[in-house]
């Protein structure tokens, strides 16, 4: 019995039967394996390489079998640029790679005006900070609703200046370094009137020892009405009885010009400000020494710090009469205004807060006064320097039992002409 299946022969042991026929009777092509086709290679994620030749293809298959895939990367990115997706890919015939766009041009214009813009809100930040900041320092502790009986106002404005002997905030190293004693409550030691106006600024000068008349006044804190009997003393004496009010209602009263502000500085508020701004440079024309003030000064031009223009607007014992030191004081605070009023000061943040700060710490105005207000005070003030304005001290005609005695008719003619907003030509003494 043959156990080989049906059809084997002896020609079949070779194993190579392809070609030589077979005992099946379906052709040998239809029983070949169909080839197989590789699914296509998943989108790359890596950047795409650089372009290289293509590789050629593979031939096909038998008969009609689909073309044979070798799974070769080409280095093309499947899915990039075509229709649908995004990322500026390169459309499917330009290579199939993706290209980088080249960077857009700064643009400066809209950067620059960006830049100011931003600027701008800083600066105004700042100023309106700063604005705000100083406001609240001053102390407004004059309340000049309370003088009764005061002139009609004229055209401009009058600030009475006022520097005191107070030695509030001073310590006992201070008061032995300045020369300013220990006596107890303060006095005035200077009193000016500068009038601010469109002929330019003037600065009358009041001497402490002026002889003037105490007229009716109400108290500044009794409230009590006191009836003006005649008296006459010295000018200075009206601060020393009743404060700033008291004052103010007498040079009202003997000058029958409106006071609009009133503003004053302490000793240690004066010096501080001398040197926040680095020292005043004065020209002093003749040598003079004074050991009561701690006075000692030679001739010629020089740099004041605050301990020396304290001394120097403080003597009076080195001269023979009060009105040279009423001009040595109008010529030192025009050259402080001067001097502290420039653009290194202004704009210098460090030489300006500590300015303001050590003036404004010790400043005393009126309620009504604001720091625009001050501020236009202190352009005046410098404007007398520049030789916009004038000075000159209250006419004076003699003197009695020490007194400094006005010349009335000067005085008249000069608040006339204060007023009346015009150019002052009255001389002082």
């Amino acid at each position: 019995m043959n156990d080989r299946p049906e059809g084997w022969n002896g020609d079949n042991r070779s194993g190579n039967r392809y070609g030589q026929g077979s005992a099946s009777d379906r052709p040998e092509s239809a029983r070949s394996m169909p080839h197989i086709q590789r699914r296509p290679a998943p989108p790359q994620q890596r950047p795409a390489p650089p372009r290289q030749r293509p590789v050629p293809q593979q031939p096909g298959g038998y008969g009609d079998a689909p073309e044979y895939d070798s799974g070769y990367n080409t280095g093309q990115v499947y899915g990039g640029g075509g229709g649908g997706h995004s990322g500026g890919g390169r459309g499917p015939g330009d290579g199939g790679y993706v290209q980088g766009r080249p960077a857009a041009a700064p643009d400066w214009r809209r950067r620059i005006k960006i830049g100011v813009l931003t600027l701008v809100v800083v600066v105004l930040a700042v100023s309106i900070g700063t604005y705000f900041w100083a406001d609240s320092k001053l102390k407004r502790d004059v309340d000049l609703s309370k003088v009764i009986e005061r002139p009609k106002s004229g055209d401009g404005t009058n600030y009475l200046i006022v520097g005191s002997d107070s030695r509030e905030g001073m310590t006992a190293e201070d008061k032995k370094k300045l020369h300013t004693g220990s006596a107890e409550g303060k006095r005035t030691d200077s009193m000016m009137i500068l009038h601010d106006g469109s002929n330019g600024p003037t600065l009358v000068s009041l001497p402490r020892d002026s002889n003037v008349e105490i007229p009716s006044f109400v108290g500044s804190d009794s409230g009590k009405r006191y009836e003006g009997k005649g008296r006459t003393t010295k000018l200075n004496a009206a601060y020393a009885e009743d404060g700033p009010e008291l004052l103010v209602r007498t040079v009202e009263f003997n000058t029958g010009l409106h006071i609009d502000h009133y503003v004053e500085i302490g000793f240690g508020g004066f010096a501080k400000i001398v040197d926040a701004i680095g020292g005043v440079e004065l020209d002093i024309p003749k040598a003079f020494k004074d050991k009561y003030s701690g006075a000692d000064f030679q001739a010629g031009k020089q740099t004041l710090d605050g301990q020396q223009a304290l001394a120097f607007v403080r003597t009076r014992h080195a001269f023979t009469s009060d009105l040279d030191r009423t001009k040595n004081q109008q010529k030192f605070l025009a050259a402080l205004a001067s001097q502290t009023a420039t653009p290194s000061t202004i704009i210098n943040p460090f030489k300006l807060y500590p300015t303001m700060g050590a003036g404004l710490d010790t400043l005393v105005v009126d309620k009504d006064m604001s720091l625009w207000d001050l501020s236009q005070m202190f352009f005046a003030m410098k404007g007398v320097t520049g030789g916009d304005g004038a000075s000159l001290n209250i006419p004076i005609s003699g003197s009695s039992g020490g007194n400094l005695l006005w010349d009335k008719a000067k005085v008249k003619q000069l608040v006339e002409q204060l007023n009346n907003d015009e150019k002052v030509t009255v001389t002082g003494s």
